[in-house]
């Protein structure tokens, strides 16, 4: 039987999701292998490359930079840290466990009067709109941008194809998206939270088990925010989900044959227990690219109305006092940061610098040290500047 991907619907569907009516007017900066494994700057391709990679029969995503849009992008989805394949050997259980948090997000956004295009992926659910860079809200949005002295440095690394298009501008709006996403995600948490079987976190922070006596999580995850904008990427509709077999966690806990194919899909005319079965199937998932249109909306007046909201908010306040001091300089590193007094930490956070890698690149860690540092009357742009300290330490084998 032919592939999905040679499916005449399905292409043009992902033609839409990067932004154009034709491969040469897309507005994405690139298309790549999706996430499943590692960022690598060598599978990035431009637009145009679509098709060789559509034959290849892999997962893809698309860049989140794009030449014409800033794009937005919630993620949450379901996360067991003692069976880490639970959303894709049950994944009725994990969708019916994310419904407080996508209830609470449809009506926050609607309140706004923001329609996001809804995804659903193996693990949960992506909500993606835009607002033209040309507009009036995405200038205000770059202009919250926290540290733009750091942005030449952060176009340094950005592959030299690409570089034009990932400039200072575009990661100065970037920037500025992350802390007014950082307010939704406050905002999607304290109306779910009550209403939810599990913890909801943002971010994939480790809990205790919890009333199910497993250590599950609903994460609201904005750590792609925290990245340089090159890196990050927005898995496509309508194209294969391999994730679990790309990192190997199929074959580790020998569930190869436990797992079925399917694909990301947009929530289109069906509910999630629907798309659940339309994505395992071919012809369900063709018949769903004929009638589904995946191109992003452009939501500038609602966004605005999100800004506004953000920029009256106690979060803000506590925006502009984080960004008021700044870390201390690398070269007096060896006398500030690398000589934080150690004995009055309680050993778990004293552990954590010790051994920082891996504990400093889980959230759960950084989550304790903050905790422990702020009790000792840390400001908390120093507990970021240690924690910076610690991943810039080579001594610390980082790779």
């Amino acid at each position: 039987m032919p592939s999905v991907y040679s499916d005449p619907a399905v292409r043009c569907r992902l033609i839409e999701f990067l932004g154009g009516d034709t491969l040469e007017r897309a507005t994405a900066t690139y298309v790549t292998p999706s996430d499943g494994c590692r960022f690598d700057r060598e599978q990035l391709r431009r637009p145009a490359d679509l098709d060789q990679l559509l034959s290849s029969e892999l997962d893809l995503a698309r860049s989140f930079a794009d030449t014409d849009s800033l794009l937005l992008h919630l993620d949450i989805e379901y996360v067991n840290f003692d069976s880490p394949a639970e959303a894709f050997v049950d994944p009725w259980r994990a969708f019916d466990l994310q419904e407080p948090a996508v209830n609470a997000i449809q009506t926050l956004l609607l309140e706004q009067g923001i329609r996001p295009l809804h995804l659903i992926t193996g693990q949960g659910h992506h909500f993606v709109w835009r607002v033209r860079r040309d507009s009036e809200v995405a200038g205000r949005i770059s202009a919250l941008c926290p540290a733009p002295e750091l942005l030449d440095s952060c176009v340094e690394r950005v592959p030299a194809p690409f570089r034009e298009a990932i400039d200072a501008n575009a990661q100065r709006g970037f920037a500025g998206l992350a802390l007014l996403m950082e307010y939704l995600a406050h905002r999607v948490k304290t109306a779910a939270a009550p209403l939810s079987k599990i913890p909801v976190t943002i971010t994939a922070v480790q809990v205790e088990p919890c009333t199910t006596r497993k250590r599950e999580i609903v994460s609201i995850d904005i750590s792609e925010y925290g990245d340089p904008l090159h890196t990050r990427m927005i898995r496509m509709p309508f194209t294969n989900y391999l994730k679990p077999w790309v990192n190997g966690m199929a074959r580790s806990l020998g569930l190869e044959g436990q797992i079925p194919a399917f694909r990301a899909i947009p929530l289109h005319e069906i509910d999630i227990r629907q798309a659940i079965k339309v994505r395992q199937v071919d012809a369900d998932v063709r018949d769903l690219a004929r009638r589904a249109c995946v191109r992003i909306p452009e939501q500038s007046a609602g966004t605005t109305r999100l800004l506004d909201e953000y920029l009256a908010s106690p979060l803000r306040c506590f925006h502009e006092f984080f960004h008021a001091d700044r870390h201390d300089p690398r070269e007096r590193w060896h006398e500030t940061y690398d000589r934080t007094p150690l004995e009055t930490l309680p050993p778990c956070a004293r552990h954590l610098l010790v051994w920082p890698n891996d504990l400093l690149l889980k959230p759960a860690g950084i989550q304790l040290l903050t905790r422990c540092l702020l009790a000792e009357g840390w400001h908390p742009r120093h507990i970021a500047g240690l924690v910076r300290s610690k991943y810039e330490n080579p001594a610390f084998n980082w790779g």
